[in-house]
Formats: structure tokens, C-alpha cells, sequence
């Protein structure tokens, strides 16, 4: 049992795809914002995503590099989101630290994805990786929005409370630099908490967790919902 800043290993997903043009800006503020919390022990990875997904900057340390590159983004095409957090899975496998994390800039609403968000949720399960979304949606362009854009919140929601992390909403542009940050403070002061299962079956299958809080119910519990047993 610790409250202990270590290391993180964190992938940052951007949107890049034509519904973000007009955010792209502070997109980038709220990129910078969220580097700004790191510390030279830790490493990033950056995808960028729309019609196609794109591993631009694998692991560095180097997060002035990542930010450069999410700066000079060219918004463009469809969104390909579940694809992308593919993508960042696969690579993940490669992290050095223990305490791993994906970060997500978008507005939702996947139109190009060749995974199901049920393939999705199946490896993220099979992963110890947060999810720690910023979804950018414009209230006043609900009427224009297609059903898989309308849908972009609740996926992204979905998503990141499954892996214990947490969605944010953005309904105003000027917010994402100190919501980036928020995530970035939180990442790296989590507890960890430890405790030996009641069941020693080694049958390989996923088993749901419940964490409840005693006392203090004003503080906001997350945590994954479940793990994988070990195959027999």
C-alpha cells in the first residue's frame, strides 16, 4: 500500500482528423499543459489518428519532441479512434514503467475504425493501462452531428472508467490546458493498493473487483473493474 510519484509510461492519442480544426489550437495548449506535469524519468509515445493512424513519435523521453509534432498537426478526414487506442496498445507493450497510461484528445465519434469497441474493451482488459480522455464536444452543434459523433462521449466514457481512468468533457476550449494538467498531476499521484485474492483458481478468466470506501465519501474512487486470473 503506497501514495508514492513513480515513473509513467503514457502513449498520447491525438485527434487530428477535420472536425478538430477549429480546436486544434488549444488542443496543442492542452498538450503542453499536460507535458509540462512530467518528469525526466518518464516516457511518451504519440499516435495521431483520422482516416488513417499513424505512430509519429514512438517511446521517447523527450516530451519537447512530442509536443512539436502534435503542434504541427494538419487536421483532415474521418476519425479512426478505436483504431488508434490499437495502436497504442500494441506499443505499450514495449513501456519500461510499471504505471501506464493512455491520454486521448478528441472530439469523439469514430467513422473509420476497423476494430469493434468490443475487440477494444477485451485487449484493454488484458492490459494494466488507464485510459484518461478529453472529449471536446460543441453543445451547440448537437443538431449536426452525425449518430457516431452524438455517440463520441459516451464511448470515450465508457473507455476510460473500464481501465479505472477517467473522461473528461470539454464544452469550453479555454479549459483543456487546465484539465491536461489535472491528468497529468493525477497520473502521477495515485495510490496503489494491493491485496491477495480469495480464490487461488488459475483458470485463466476475468474477474470482476469492487473497491468501496469506509469512510470519507466526498473523495472520487477509481480503479480497474477487473483482471485476468493466470491460465492453468
Amino acid at each position: 500500500f503506497a501514495n508514492e510519484e513513480t515513473p509513467a509510461s503514457v502513449g498520447f492519442l491525438f485527434d487530428a482528423s477535420a472536425s478538430m480544426r477549429n480546436k486544434m489550437h488549444q488542443s496543442a495548449e492542452a498538450a503542453a499543459a499536460f507535458f509540462g506535469t512530467a518528469n525526466q524519468a518518464d516516457e511518451f509515445f504519440l499516435v495521431e489518428f483520422n482516416e488513417h493512424v499513424k505512430l509519429s513519435v514512438p517511446f521517447t523521453t523527450d516530451a519537447k519532441d512530442v509536443y512539436e509534432h502534435v503542434a504541427h498537426a494538419h487536421p483532415l478526414g474521418r476519425t479512426s479512434l478505436l483504431d488508434a487506442i490499437h495502436l497504442a496498445l500494441a506499443q505499450m507493450k514495449r513501456a519500461k514503467h510499471a504505471r501506464k497510461a493512455i491520454v486521448i484528445v478528441s472530439d469523439g465519434g469514430d467513422n473509420r475504425s476497423r476494430y469493434t469497441l468490443s475487440q477494444i474493451k477485451s485487449a484493454m482488459k488484458e492490459s494494466e493501462i488507464q485510459v484518461y480522455s478529453m472529449g471536446i464536444f460543441d453543445p451547440e452543434d448537437q443538431r449536426k452531428r452525425t449518430p457516431e459523433e452524438k455517440n463520441g462521449p459516451h464511448l470515450l466514457s465508457d473507455l476510460s472508467e473500464e481501465s479505472g481512468g477517467k473522461h473528461f468533457s470539454v464544452d469550453n476550449l479555454d479549459d483543456l490546458p487546465s484539465i491536461a494538467a489535472h491528468i497529468g498531476e493525477e497520473l502521477r499521484s495515485q495510490y496503489v493498493l494491493g491485496y491477495a485474492s480469495p480464490s487461488s483458481a488459475a483458470d485463466g478468466k476475468y474477474h470482476h473487483i469492487e473497491v468501496k470506501l469506509t469512510s470519507a465519501p466526498e473523495l472520487d474512487l477509481r480503479y480497474r473493474r477487473g483482471y485476468y486470473a493466470p491460465a492453468p
